[in-house]
């Protein structure tokens, strides 16, 4: 970026999918394709009805507080957003903004970018509800409420992140602590993470513990994925460098825009003197409440090991390398795999070389999560099993690994159907071993223990005649003492 350097803070917005019910209502809190099921009158903002907290979603909000080393409240207060907008038939949001204070302020996290150890602070964290979905289209729009009141954990960082790599790492992490404290999948494909950006530039010989010297702040909103958040970044820092350049920056006023995917650019909203006033005041329908010591212990207790403590487990306990461990520690759902895997008393480097390898390049090209994936930890020991005794060739195990998600079979299973069980026998390969001798005479007469190349073509002939069943190492050993004695 030359003579600047970008002053970049997040609002990260997470569902908490892993309650049963919505935030506020007793509706259905699941992930559906069919619009407007999951609803009740409590969502749709019939007349007569009353807001009732959902005590699991405040422990789950309580978790993530302490996960970011956050300060808890004494009391939890919700307040309401006033504003108008088709998705939101209340006319109102639920949220925690002003006067209550949030489950959590003022903390900080540490994580990995580019091998780098990177902190950001935290400003605060704090629940509210969802808002419907809307899809538009070319001459009508759509509105779906099955989000509308689903737990939403809103996250605002100060702005100590100064790239769109570090912002990215950020989210990445962030996604993790989600998953590992089971609170989201967090999945962005189904819209539970959602991001808005504010990106300012000053020049780099500047104080940027002084806030006076952080130039213009931008909001840039709809930002729906980790990509598009990188993209939006990385535009604006573009934008504004050149504004800088054309002594135009100081001119410019504190504004909101959207991320248009399509175009991959930013587009003027609306200027931040004119910004909404929401007229917060405190939600009448839930009183306070107070937070005992006692079961905020009980939350602190029941944290999970993350996944910055699950690596250093993986490399101290299991000998794997900072690149394997970070890996499998990027979804939880991927460490519990590979953790299963491990307790049914596979090798650790074994596992963890399938599971980044043969199984990860077959999740990601395919699209799908390890909990849709067919074969089990324990079909993958049974694989390495069948390897490891010789029963199958490593180069075996991968077409073994294949047929058993193309035909959903067990590893034993596709081994005995298919004939693929390795030739052993020291008689039958001794036969075997005989009529490449006598088919190769001249290759025979050739043969010396200096050129490995002609062993290499007699084991090449034995695994013709075997269609590659014979074990190699047996094969190779027998063959050498064969050639060696015909050479006496």
């Amino acid at each position: 970026m030359g003579k600047y350097k970008a002053k970049i803070g997040l609002e990260m917005h997470c569902e908490i999918s892993e309650t049963k019910t919505k935030v506020f209502s007793s509706a259905k809190n699941s992930y559906s394709e069919e619009a407007n099921s999951n609803i009740n009158p409590i969502d749709m903002a019939f007349p007569g009805i009353l807001p009732v907290v959902n005590k699991e979603a405040v422990r789950m909000a309580l978790m993530a507080s302490m996960a970011l080393n956050c300060q808890q409240p004494e009391y939890m207060y919700f307040e309401r957003k006033n504003y108008y907008y088709p998705d939101l038939p209340k006319g109102f949001q639920l949220t925690q903004e002003t006067k209550p204070i949030p489950v959590g302020i003022y903390g900080q996290v540490t994580f990995e970018c580019n091998g780098k150890e990177k902190t950001v602070r935290i400003n605060n964290l704090h629940l509210e509800e969802d808002a419907a979905s809307l899809d538009h289209y070319d001459d009508f729009s759509t509105i779906d409420y099955n989000r509308a009141g689903v737990p939403l954990l809103e996250l605002v960082t100060e702005p100590d992140i100064s790239s769109a790599d570090e912002a990215v790492a950020f989210l990445e992490h962030m996604r993790s602590v989600y998953q590992y404290l089971n609170i989201s999948e967090a999945d962005s494909k189904k819209g539970q993470v959602r991001c808005d950006v504010n990106v300012s530039i000053m020049d780099e010989d500047l104080d940027d513990s002084d806030p006076k010297n952080w130039g213009t702040k931008i909001e840039v909103k709809n930002v729906n994925s980790f990509g598009g958040v990188r993209d939006a970044i990385n535009y604006e820092i573009k934008r504004q460098t050149k504004l800088k350049e054309n002594n135009e920056y100081e001119q410019m006023e504190q504004q909101t825009r959207r991320w248009d995917e399509e175009s991959g650019t930013t587009i003027y909203m609306r200027s931040k003197v004119d910004a909404i006033d929401y007229k917060y005041f405190v939600e009448p329908n839930i009183p306070k409440f107070k937070l005992s010591k006692e079961w905020l212990e009980e939350i602190k207790a029941s944290l999970p090991m993350l996944a910055y403590e699950r690596k250093l487990k993986y490399i101290n306990n299991y000998n794997l390398s900072d690149y394997d461990a970070s890996i499998l520690v990027k979804q939880r759902d991927i460490a519990d795999y590979f953790e299963k895997t491990i307790s049914l008393g596979v090798d650790s480097k074994q596992a963890a070389n399938w599971t980044n390898g043969m199984i990860l390049s077959y999740l990601n090209s395919n699209e799908i999560n390890i909990k849709e994936f067919f074969l089990t930890p324990e079909m993958l020991k049974e694989l390495i099993d069948l390897i490891n005794s010789k029963t199958i060739s490593s180069k075996q195990g991968k077409e073994v690994f294949a047929k058993v998600l193309e035909k959903k079979k067990s590893p034993k299973e596709i081994v005995e159907s298919e004939g693929m069980m390795q030739i052993t026998d020291t008689g039958e390969l001794d036969r075997i071993i005989d009529e490449v001798v006598n088919e190769n005479p001249e290759q025979v007469a050739a043969y010396d223990p200096e050129r490995p190349k002609i062993l290499d073509y007699f084991i090449g002939q034995i695994m013709k005649k075997t269609r590659g069943k014979a074990n190699p190492v047996t094969a190779s050993q027998l063959m050498k003492e064969k050639l060696a004695n015909l050479k006496k």
